[in-house]
């Protein structure tokens, strides 16, 4: 059996995805994503677990992810795209007070009954090895609306975004509202932490998922469209809203990106 990353992200789940979106507009994508919810077709892009490159950066790196600010009070984070709810509960365990954001009505209802159950009893899949209780459990809260509606978090700003699968299952001509919404959003200073996936695909190739091989950096520290292939020579002379702090290759990831996987933190300027 080949264990090359292009063939092992080649299932028929990620076939019917291409498919499900090729029949939509740009503008008609939200419903798109909120259709697959409704026929029970989150199994595309279900991990069924938190991230495992995330928690080991917050166990092992509190000096870049203490859920403590320096003032004394608890930061604050937003998932926007957190499906199921897996890393808002995740990140409250680790003391964050957490919000979670998601298109779809059925899919807020599914995260809030998950972690209704998970704060209860937490499995051990929320936890690395380097887990120690320190800090008691954060708030958890879920918002049903769009990332990109100021109404849908109003006047909020937080000091940790984390973005997985989200940016990748944009159409490549958001990504540039998606960069602006993050800086919006954040604190100065505040943190945006992106587990990049995939960064194997070819960047010809259509999604979701799309391709985001060097996506992340031209949105965010050069200020670009995120339309990297070919370079655009528009573009020369920009500077974005971030500065990259960190760009780690995690130990652990899930197995659909393993190998591949880089993980950033992006500082707001």
């Amino acid at each position: 059996m080949s264990t090359h990353p292009e063939k092992l992200q080649t299932p028929e789940k990620q076939t019917r995805l291409i498919r499900h979106f090729e029949k939509s507009s740009i503008e008609e994508h939200n419903n798109a994503w909120t259709n697959l919810w409704d026929t029970d077709n989150s199994d595309m892009w279900d991990r069924g677990k938190p991230s495992p490159a995330l928690i080991d950066l917050i166990e092992q790196r509190e000096d870049i992810l203490s859920p403590i600010a320096v003032d004394g009070r608890r930061k604050r984070a937003l998932v926007p795209g957190c499906g199921k709810g897996y890393d808002v509960v995740m990140l409250s365990l680790h003391g964050f007070d957490v919000v979670g954001l998601e298109i779809s009505a059925k899919g807020v209802s599914i995260a809030e009954n998950y972690a209704r159950e998970e704060l209860q009893t937490p499995q051990a899949y929320n936890f690395g090895s380097a887990w120690v209780n320190k800090f008691e459990r954060g708030s958890v809260s879920f918002i049903h609306g769009d990332f990109f509606q100021s109404s849908s978090v109003k006047g909020e700003r937080f000091d940790i975004i984390y973005d997985y699968t989200f940016l990748c299952a944009l159409h490549p001509t958001m990504r540039a509202q998606w960069a602006s919404r993050m800086a919006d959003l954040l604190v100065s200073g505040g943190l945006l932490l992106c587990l990049e996936f995939p960064l194997f695909r070819d960047p010809s190739l259509p999604g979701p998922p799309w391709p985001l091989q060097g996506v992340h950096w031209n949105l965010l520290a050069e200020g670009g469209d995120g339309i990297v292939y070919p370079p655009r020579p528009d573009q020369q002379g920009k500077t974005g809203s971030f500065e990259r702090k960190w760009y780690i290759k995690p130990e652990r990831s899930y197995e659909s990106g393993k190998g591949t996987d880089m993980l950033s933190v992006y500082k707001r300027k």
